[in-house]
This record gives structure tokens, sequence and C-alpha cells, in this order.
């Protein structure tokens, strides 16, 4: 089968930007469908003018201009440029890219994921070309110019005017799709609590799992005199970074440390470790999953944002390593409260009380992480891309009929008189 996949962000050597955990799916998604005998072909926002294609693992990826102002993720404070931007982004309407690419490579589906720079108008072009059209939702992107639907340091439980007015073309674009996928329950839901997808035929879930699960998982010891909590990520307000520091604030130092993987500046850590002056805290920088997962009992994930589905969760898992997450996004649809983790309120009380008793029984950590280890029914990679894959057949199937409905429906010339073919 024959796969067009875009992504605004699509990780190479010569492009190697990431901002979230879209683009790592996107990238090992692509080259797991190439594993298993695929052909696919990549276009992402060209971070550069004049990007050239790039081959990788044995894909080829194209980037496509960004014709707006200044490209995706870029850093921006002006506002009028920001709305600008936006604006433009809403309207697009031509995707001279990935017309070419569809003639030339002839796929059998056109699979989007995030959608910043490339904009709706690749599934107009797609499927007034006749290629059924799938996007998974990783982000809010189609309601939320920012795309997190998070502003002034609370998760937007509706969209304002300026969003809306913003976002207006994209919301409407929706009809050009024949299917659309949520990476959680929550982010689809969202969208479709808001009249969006009515006239998709295909609305479903399919979960993520972890793009780069441990060697092998491993259990740690159980140590009842401190235990060892860890957040690993982007370190940003809507990731509940400050909360967590708050709710180390009030806890007893001598029980539990925390180790804090991602990038930030000396600016930033000297910013949140004056919310925890006293509070035993180890900046690791950016690590590797590996490194991080064997320092740490228990991975706190404290967002305040609708996370549609993130990575952290089925990381963890597959890490054999117990999770304290909010009830926002995705995570109470991965989370077994009490049997592959914990849930909590995304307060600093809430966070420091959760952990506070879950350090006082640390057998119950040991008791879900070899749960996890030993669990045999896990969700991997290989059955998200078996399950994207179904989809893909079923697009195709329904495609091949349509055509046939088609020509059997097309009005017949003529008939020619048997005579006039007889030589004379």
């Amino acid at each position: 089968m024959k796969i067009l996949l875009t992504s605004t962000l699509y990780p190479t050597p010569q492009a190697p930007k990431i901002v979230g955990g879209a683009e790592i799916f996107a990238r090992r998604f692509a080259e797991g469908l190439v594993q298993r005998g695929d052909e696919v072909e990549v276009i992402r926002a060209a971070s550069a003018p004049g990007q050239a294609r790039e081959l990788c693992n044995g894909i080829d990826v194209y980037s496509a201009p960004v014709q707006n102002v200044y490209p995706p993720f870029t850093e921006q404070k002006n506002f009028i440029k920001r709305s600008i931007w936006h604006t433009i982004d809403d309207w697009q309407i031509e995707a001279p890219l990935i017309a070419e690419r569809i003639r030339s490579f002839k796929p059998d589906v056109l699979h989007s994921n995030n959608l910043s720079g490339l904009t709706t108008a690749i599934w107009r072009v797609a499927a007034k070309l006749g290629v059924p059209v799938l996007h998974t939702l990783h982000d809010y992107y189609l309601t939320c110019p920012r795309c997190s639907r998070f502003d002034k340091g609370h998760s937007c439980e509706r969209t304002c005017t300026s969003c809306g007015i913003l976002t207006y073309h994209r919301k409407r674009a929706t009809h050009w799709l024949s299917a659309v996928v949520g990476v959680s329950e929550r982010v689809l839901s969202i969208h479709t609590d808001m009249g969006m997808f009515a006239e998709t035929p295909i609305r479903t879930v399919i979960r993520n799992a972890s793009t780069e699960p441990p060697r092998s998982p491993y259990p740690r010891p159980v140590c009842t005199t401190e235990v060892t909590f860890g957040f690993i990520g982007r370190l940003t307000e809507e990731k509940g970074i400050d909360n967590l520091m708050r709710a180390l604030a009030m806890l007893p130092p001598g029980r539990i440390r925390m180790m804090i993987a991602g990038r930030l500046s000396d600016q930033e850590q000297q910013r949140l470790r004056t919310l925890a002056p006293h509070a035993r805290v180890e900046f690791m920088g950016f690590v590797s999953p590996d490194e991080f997962y064997k320092q740490v009992d228990v991975v706190v994930a404290p967002s305040i944002w609708h996370d549609p589905g993130p990575l952290v969760v089925a990381d963890a898992k597959a890490a054999g390593r117990p999770l304290l997450g909010t009830y926002f996004g995705g995570m109470p649809e991965a989370i077994e409260h009490g049997v592959t983790g914990w849930l909590t309120e995304a307060d600093p009380q809430s966070l420091a009380k959760s952990m506070l008793e879950i350090a006082a029984d640390p057998h119950k950590i040991d008791e879900i992480s070899r749960r996890l280890i030993a669990d045999t029914n896990k969700w991997i990679f290989s059955d998200v891309l078996s399950s994207y894959k179904n989809l893909y057949e079923q697009l195709r199937e329904q495609r091949m009929s349509s055509v046939r409905a088609a020509k059997a429906e097309a009005p017949q010339g003529p008939a020619v008189a048997k005579s006039s073919l007889i030589p004379r």
C-alpha cells in the first residue's frame, strides 16, 4: 500500500527540530509502515527556504514551502504578526507540493497529522484528486490557533470568540475527511461536541503506544526510606511543572526525591528552584528515556491542560513505572487508579497529598511496577500500526467501490453497428 504522510515537523538530520510527541510518533510510524512492506512518502512544513528532498531511513521526505509570514513553531511575540499568521493559515486553499506528489506517487491514502503551516488545504487538494484523507488528532489546531486550548494558566472549556474567528475555515474543511482518529476519547469528544466531523464517515480512537520502549522493563528495588519521583517532557506551564514544584515545597525532603528531565535554561531552572528551595530536586537536562526510567520509582504527569494522549503514559507503562497523573485529557482513559497508577487533582495541595500517600506505601509501588512488567496484553506500537492499516484498507476498498459504481453508472456511448466493423 502507498501512504502519503504529512506532519508539520518530521525530525531528520537536516531538520531535527522536535517540539512534542506528534512528530516523534510521525517518524516512528512512517518507518514502521516501511518495515511492514508499505511505500511511504512524507511531506512536512519547510523550516528554511529552498529545503531539498531528504532521504531518511528509506523514506523520501519533502518540505512544503510555508506560504506565511514566518515558519510554524517560531517564537513570535508580536501580537499583530501572530494574528496575521493564523489568518493566513486558516484561509489557505492551495497545496502545490501535495498535488505534485499525489500525481507522481499515486498514494492509496493521505494521512495527516499536525497541520500548522501545511493547513487544511492538503485535505481539499487530496480529496479533489480522489485520494481518501485520514486525519489524526494530536492537538487542537482545528479549534485553537495555539493548538492547546490553554490560556492564562487555565485549560479552555469553550472556544473563545477570537479562536472561533481564526479557525472558522479549518472547522469547515473537515468535510473533506474520510476518517478521523483521536489519540484519546477526550480529544475526539472535544471536537465532536462542537459539531465537528458530522460528515466524516469514520470516527474512531487509536491510543498511543510507546514509540521507543526500553530494551527491557526493569524492576526497582523497594526502598522504605525514600521514593524517587520523576518528570520527563516539555517543562512548560500547561504541563503543570509550576504546580509540581509548589507541591514539592510542601513535602518533607527526607522522604521524597525528584528527578526532572527536559531542556531548560539556567534562568528557568533557577526560577523553578525558588518555588521549592528546600526540596531535593535534580535537573537532569535532556536524557534518553532509558536513563530516566532506570532512576525513578514513580512518574508524575501533572498536566493542567487536556493533553490529547501524552506519550509519557505509554512510555512509563512500557518501562514498568507507575504513573501519577491528573484528570485532564487522555490520562484518565490510560491510568487505572490503584492498578496501573494513580489519578489526582492538579492543584499543588492535591499533588502533594497524593505523592505523600504513594511514598508512604513503597510496597504498592513495587506491586504496580511488577504488574506492568508482567502484563502480557500490552498495547504496543505494532498494535497501533495494525489498527491504522485496517483503516487504510477500509478507505482503499471504499474508494475502489466508488470507482466501480461510477463506472457502472456512466452513460454508454452509442452502439456501433457490427457491419461497420467489417472491412469492405
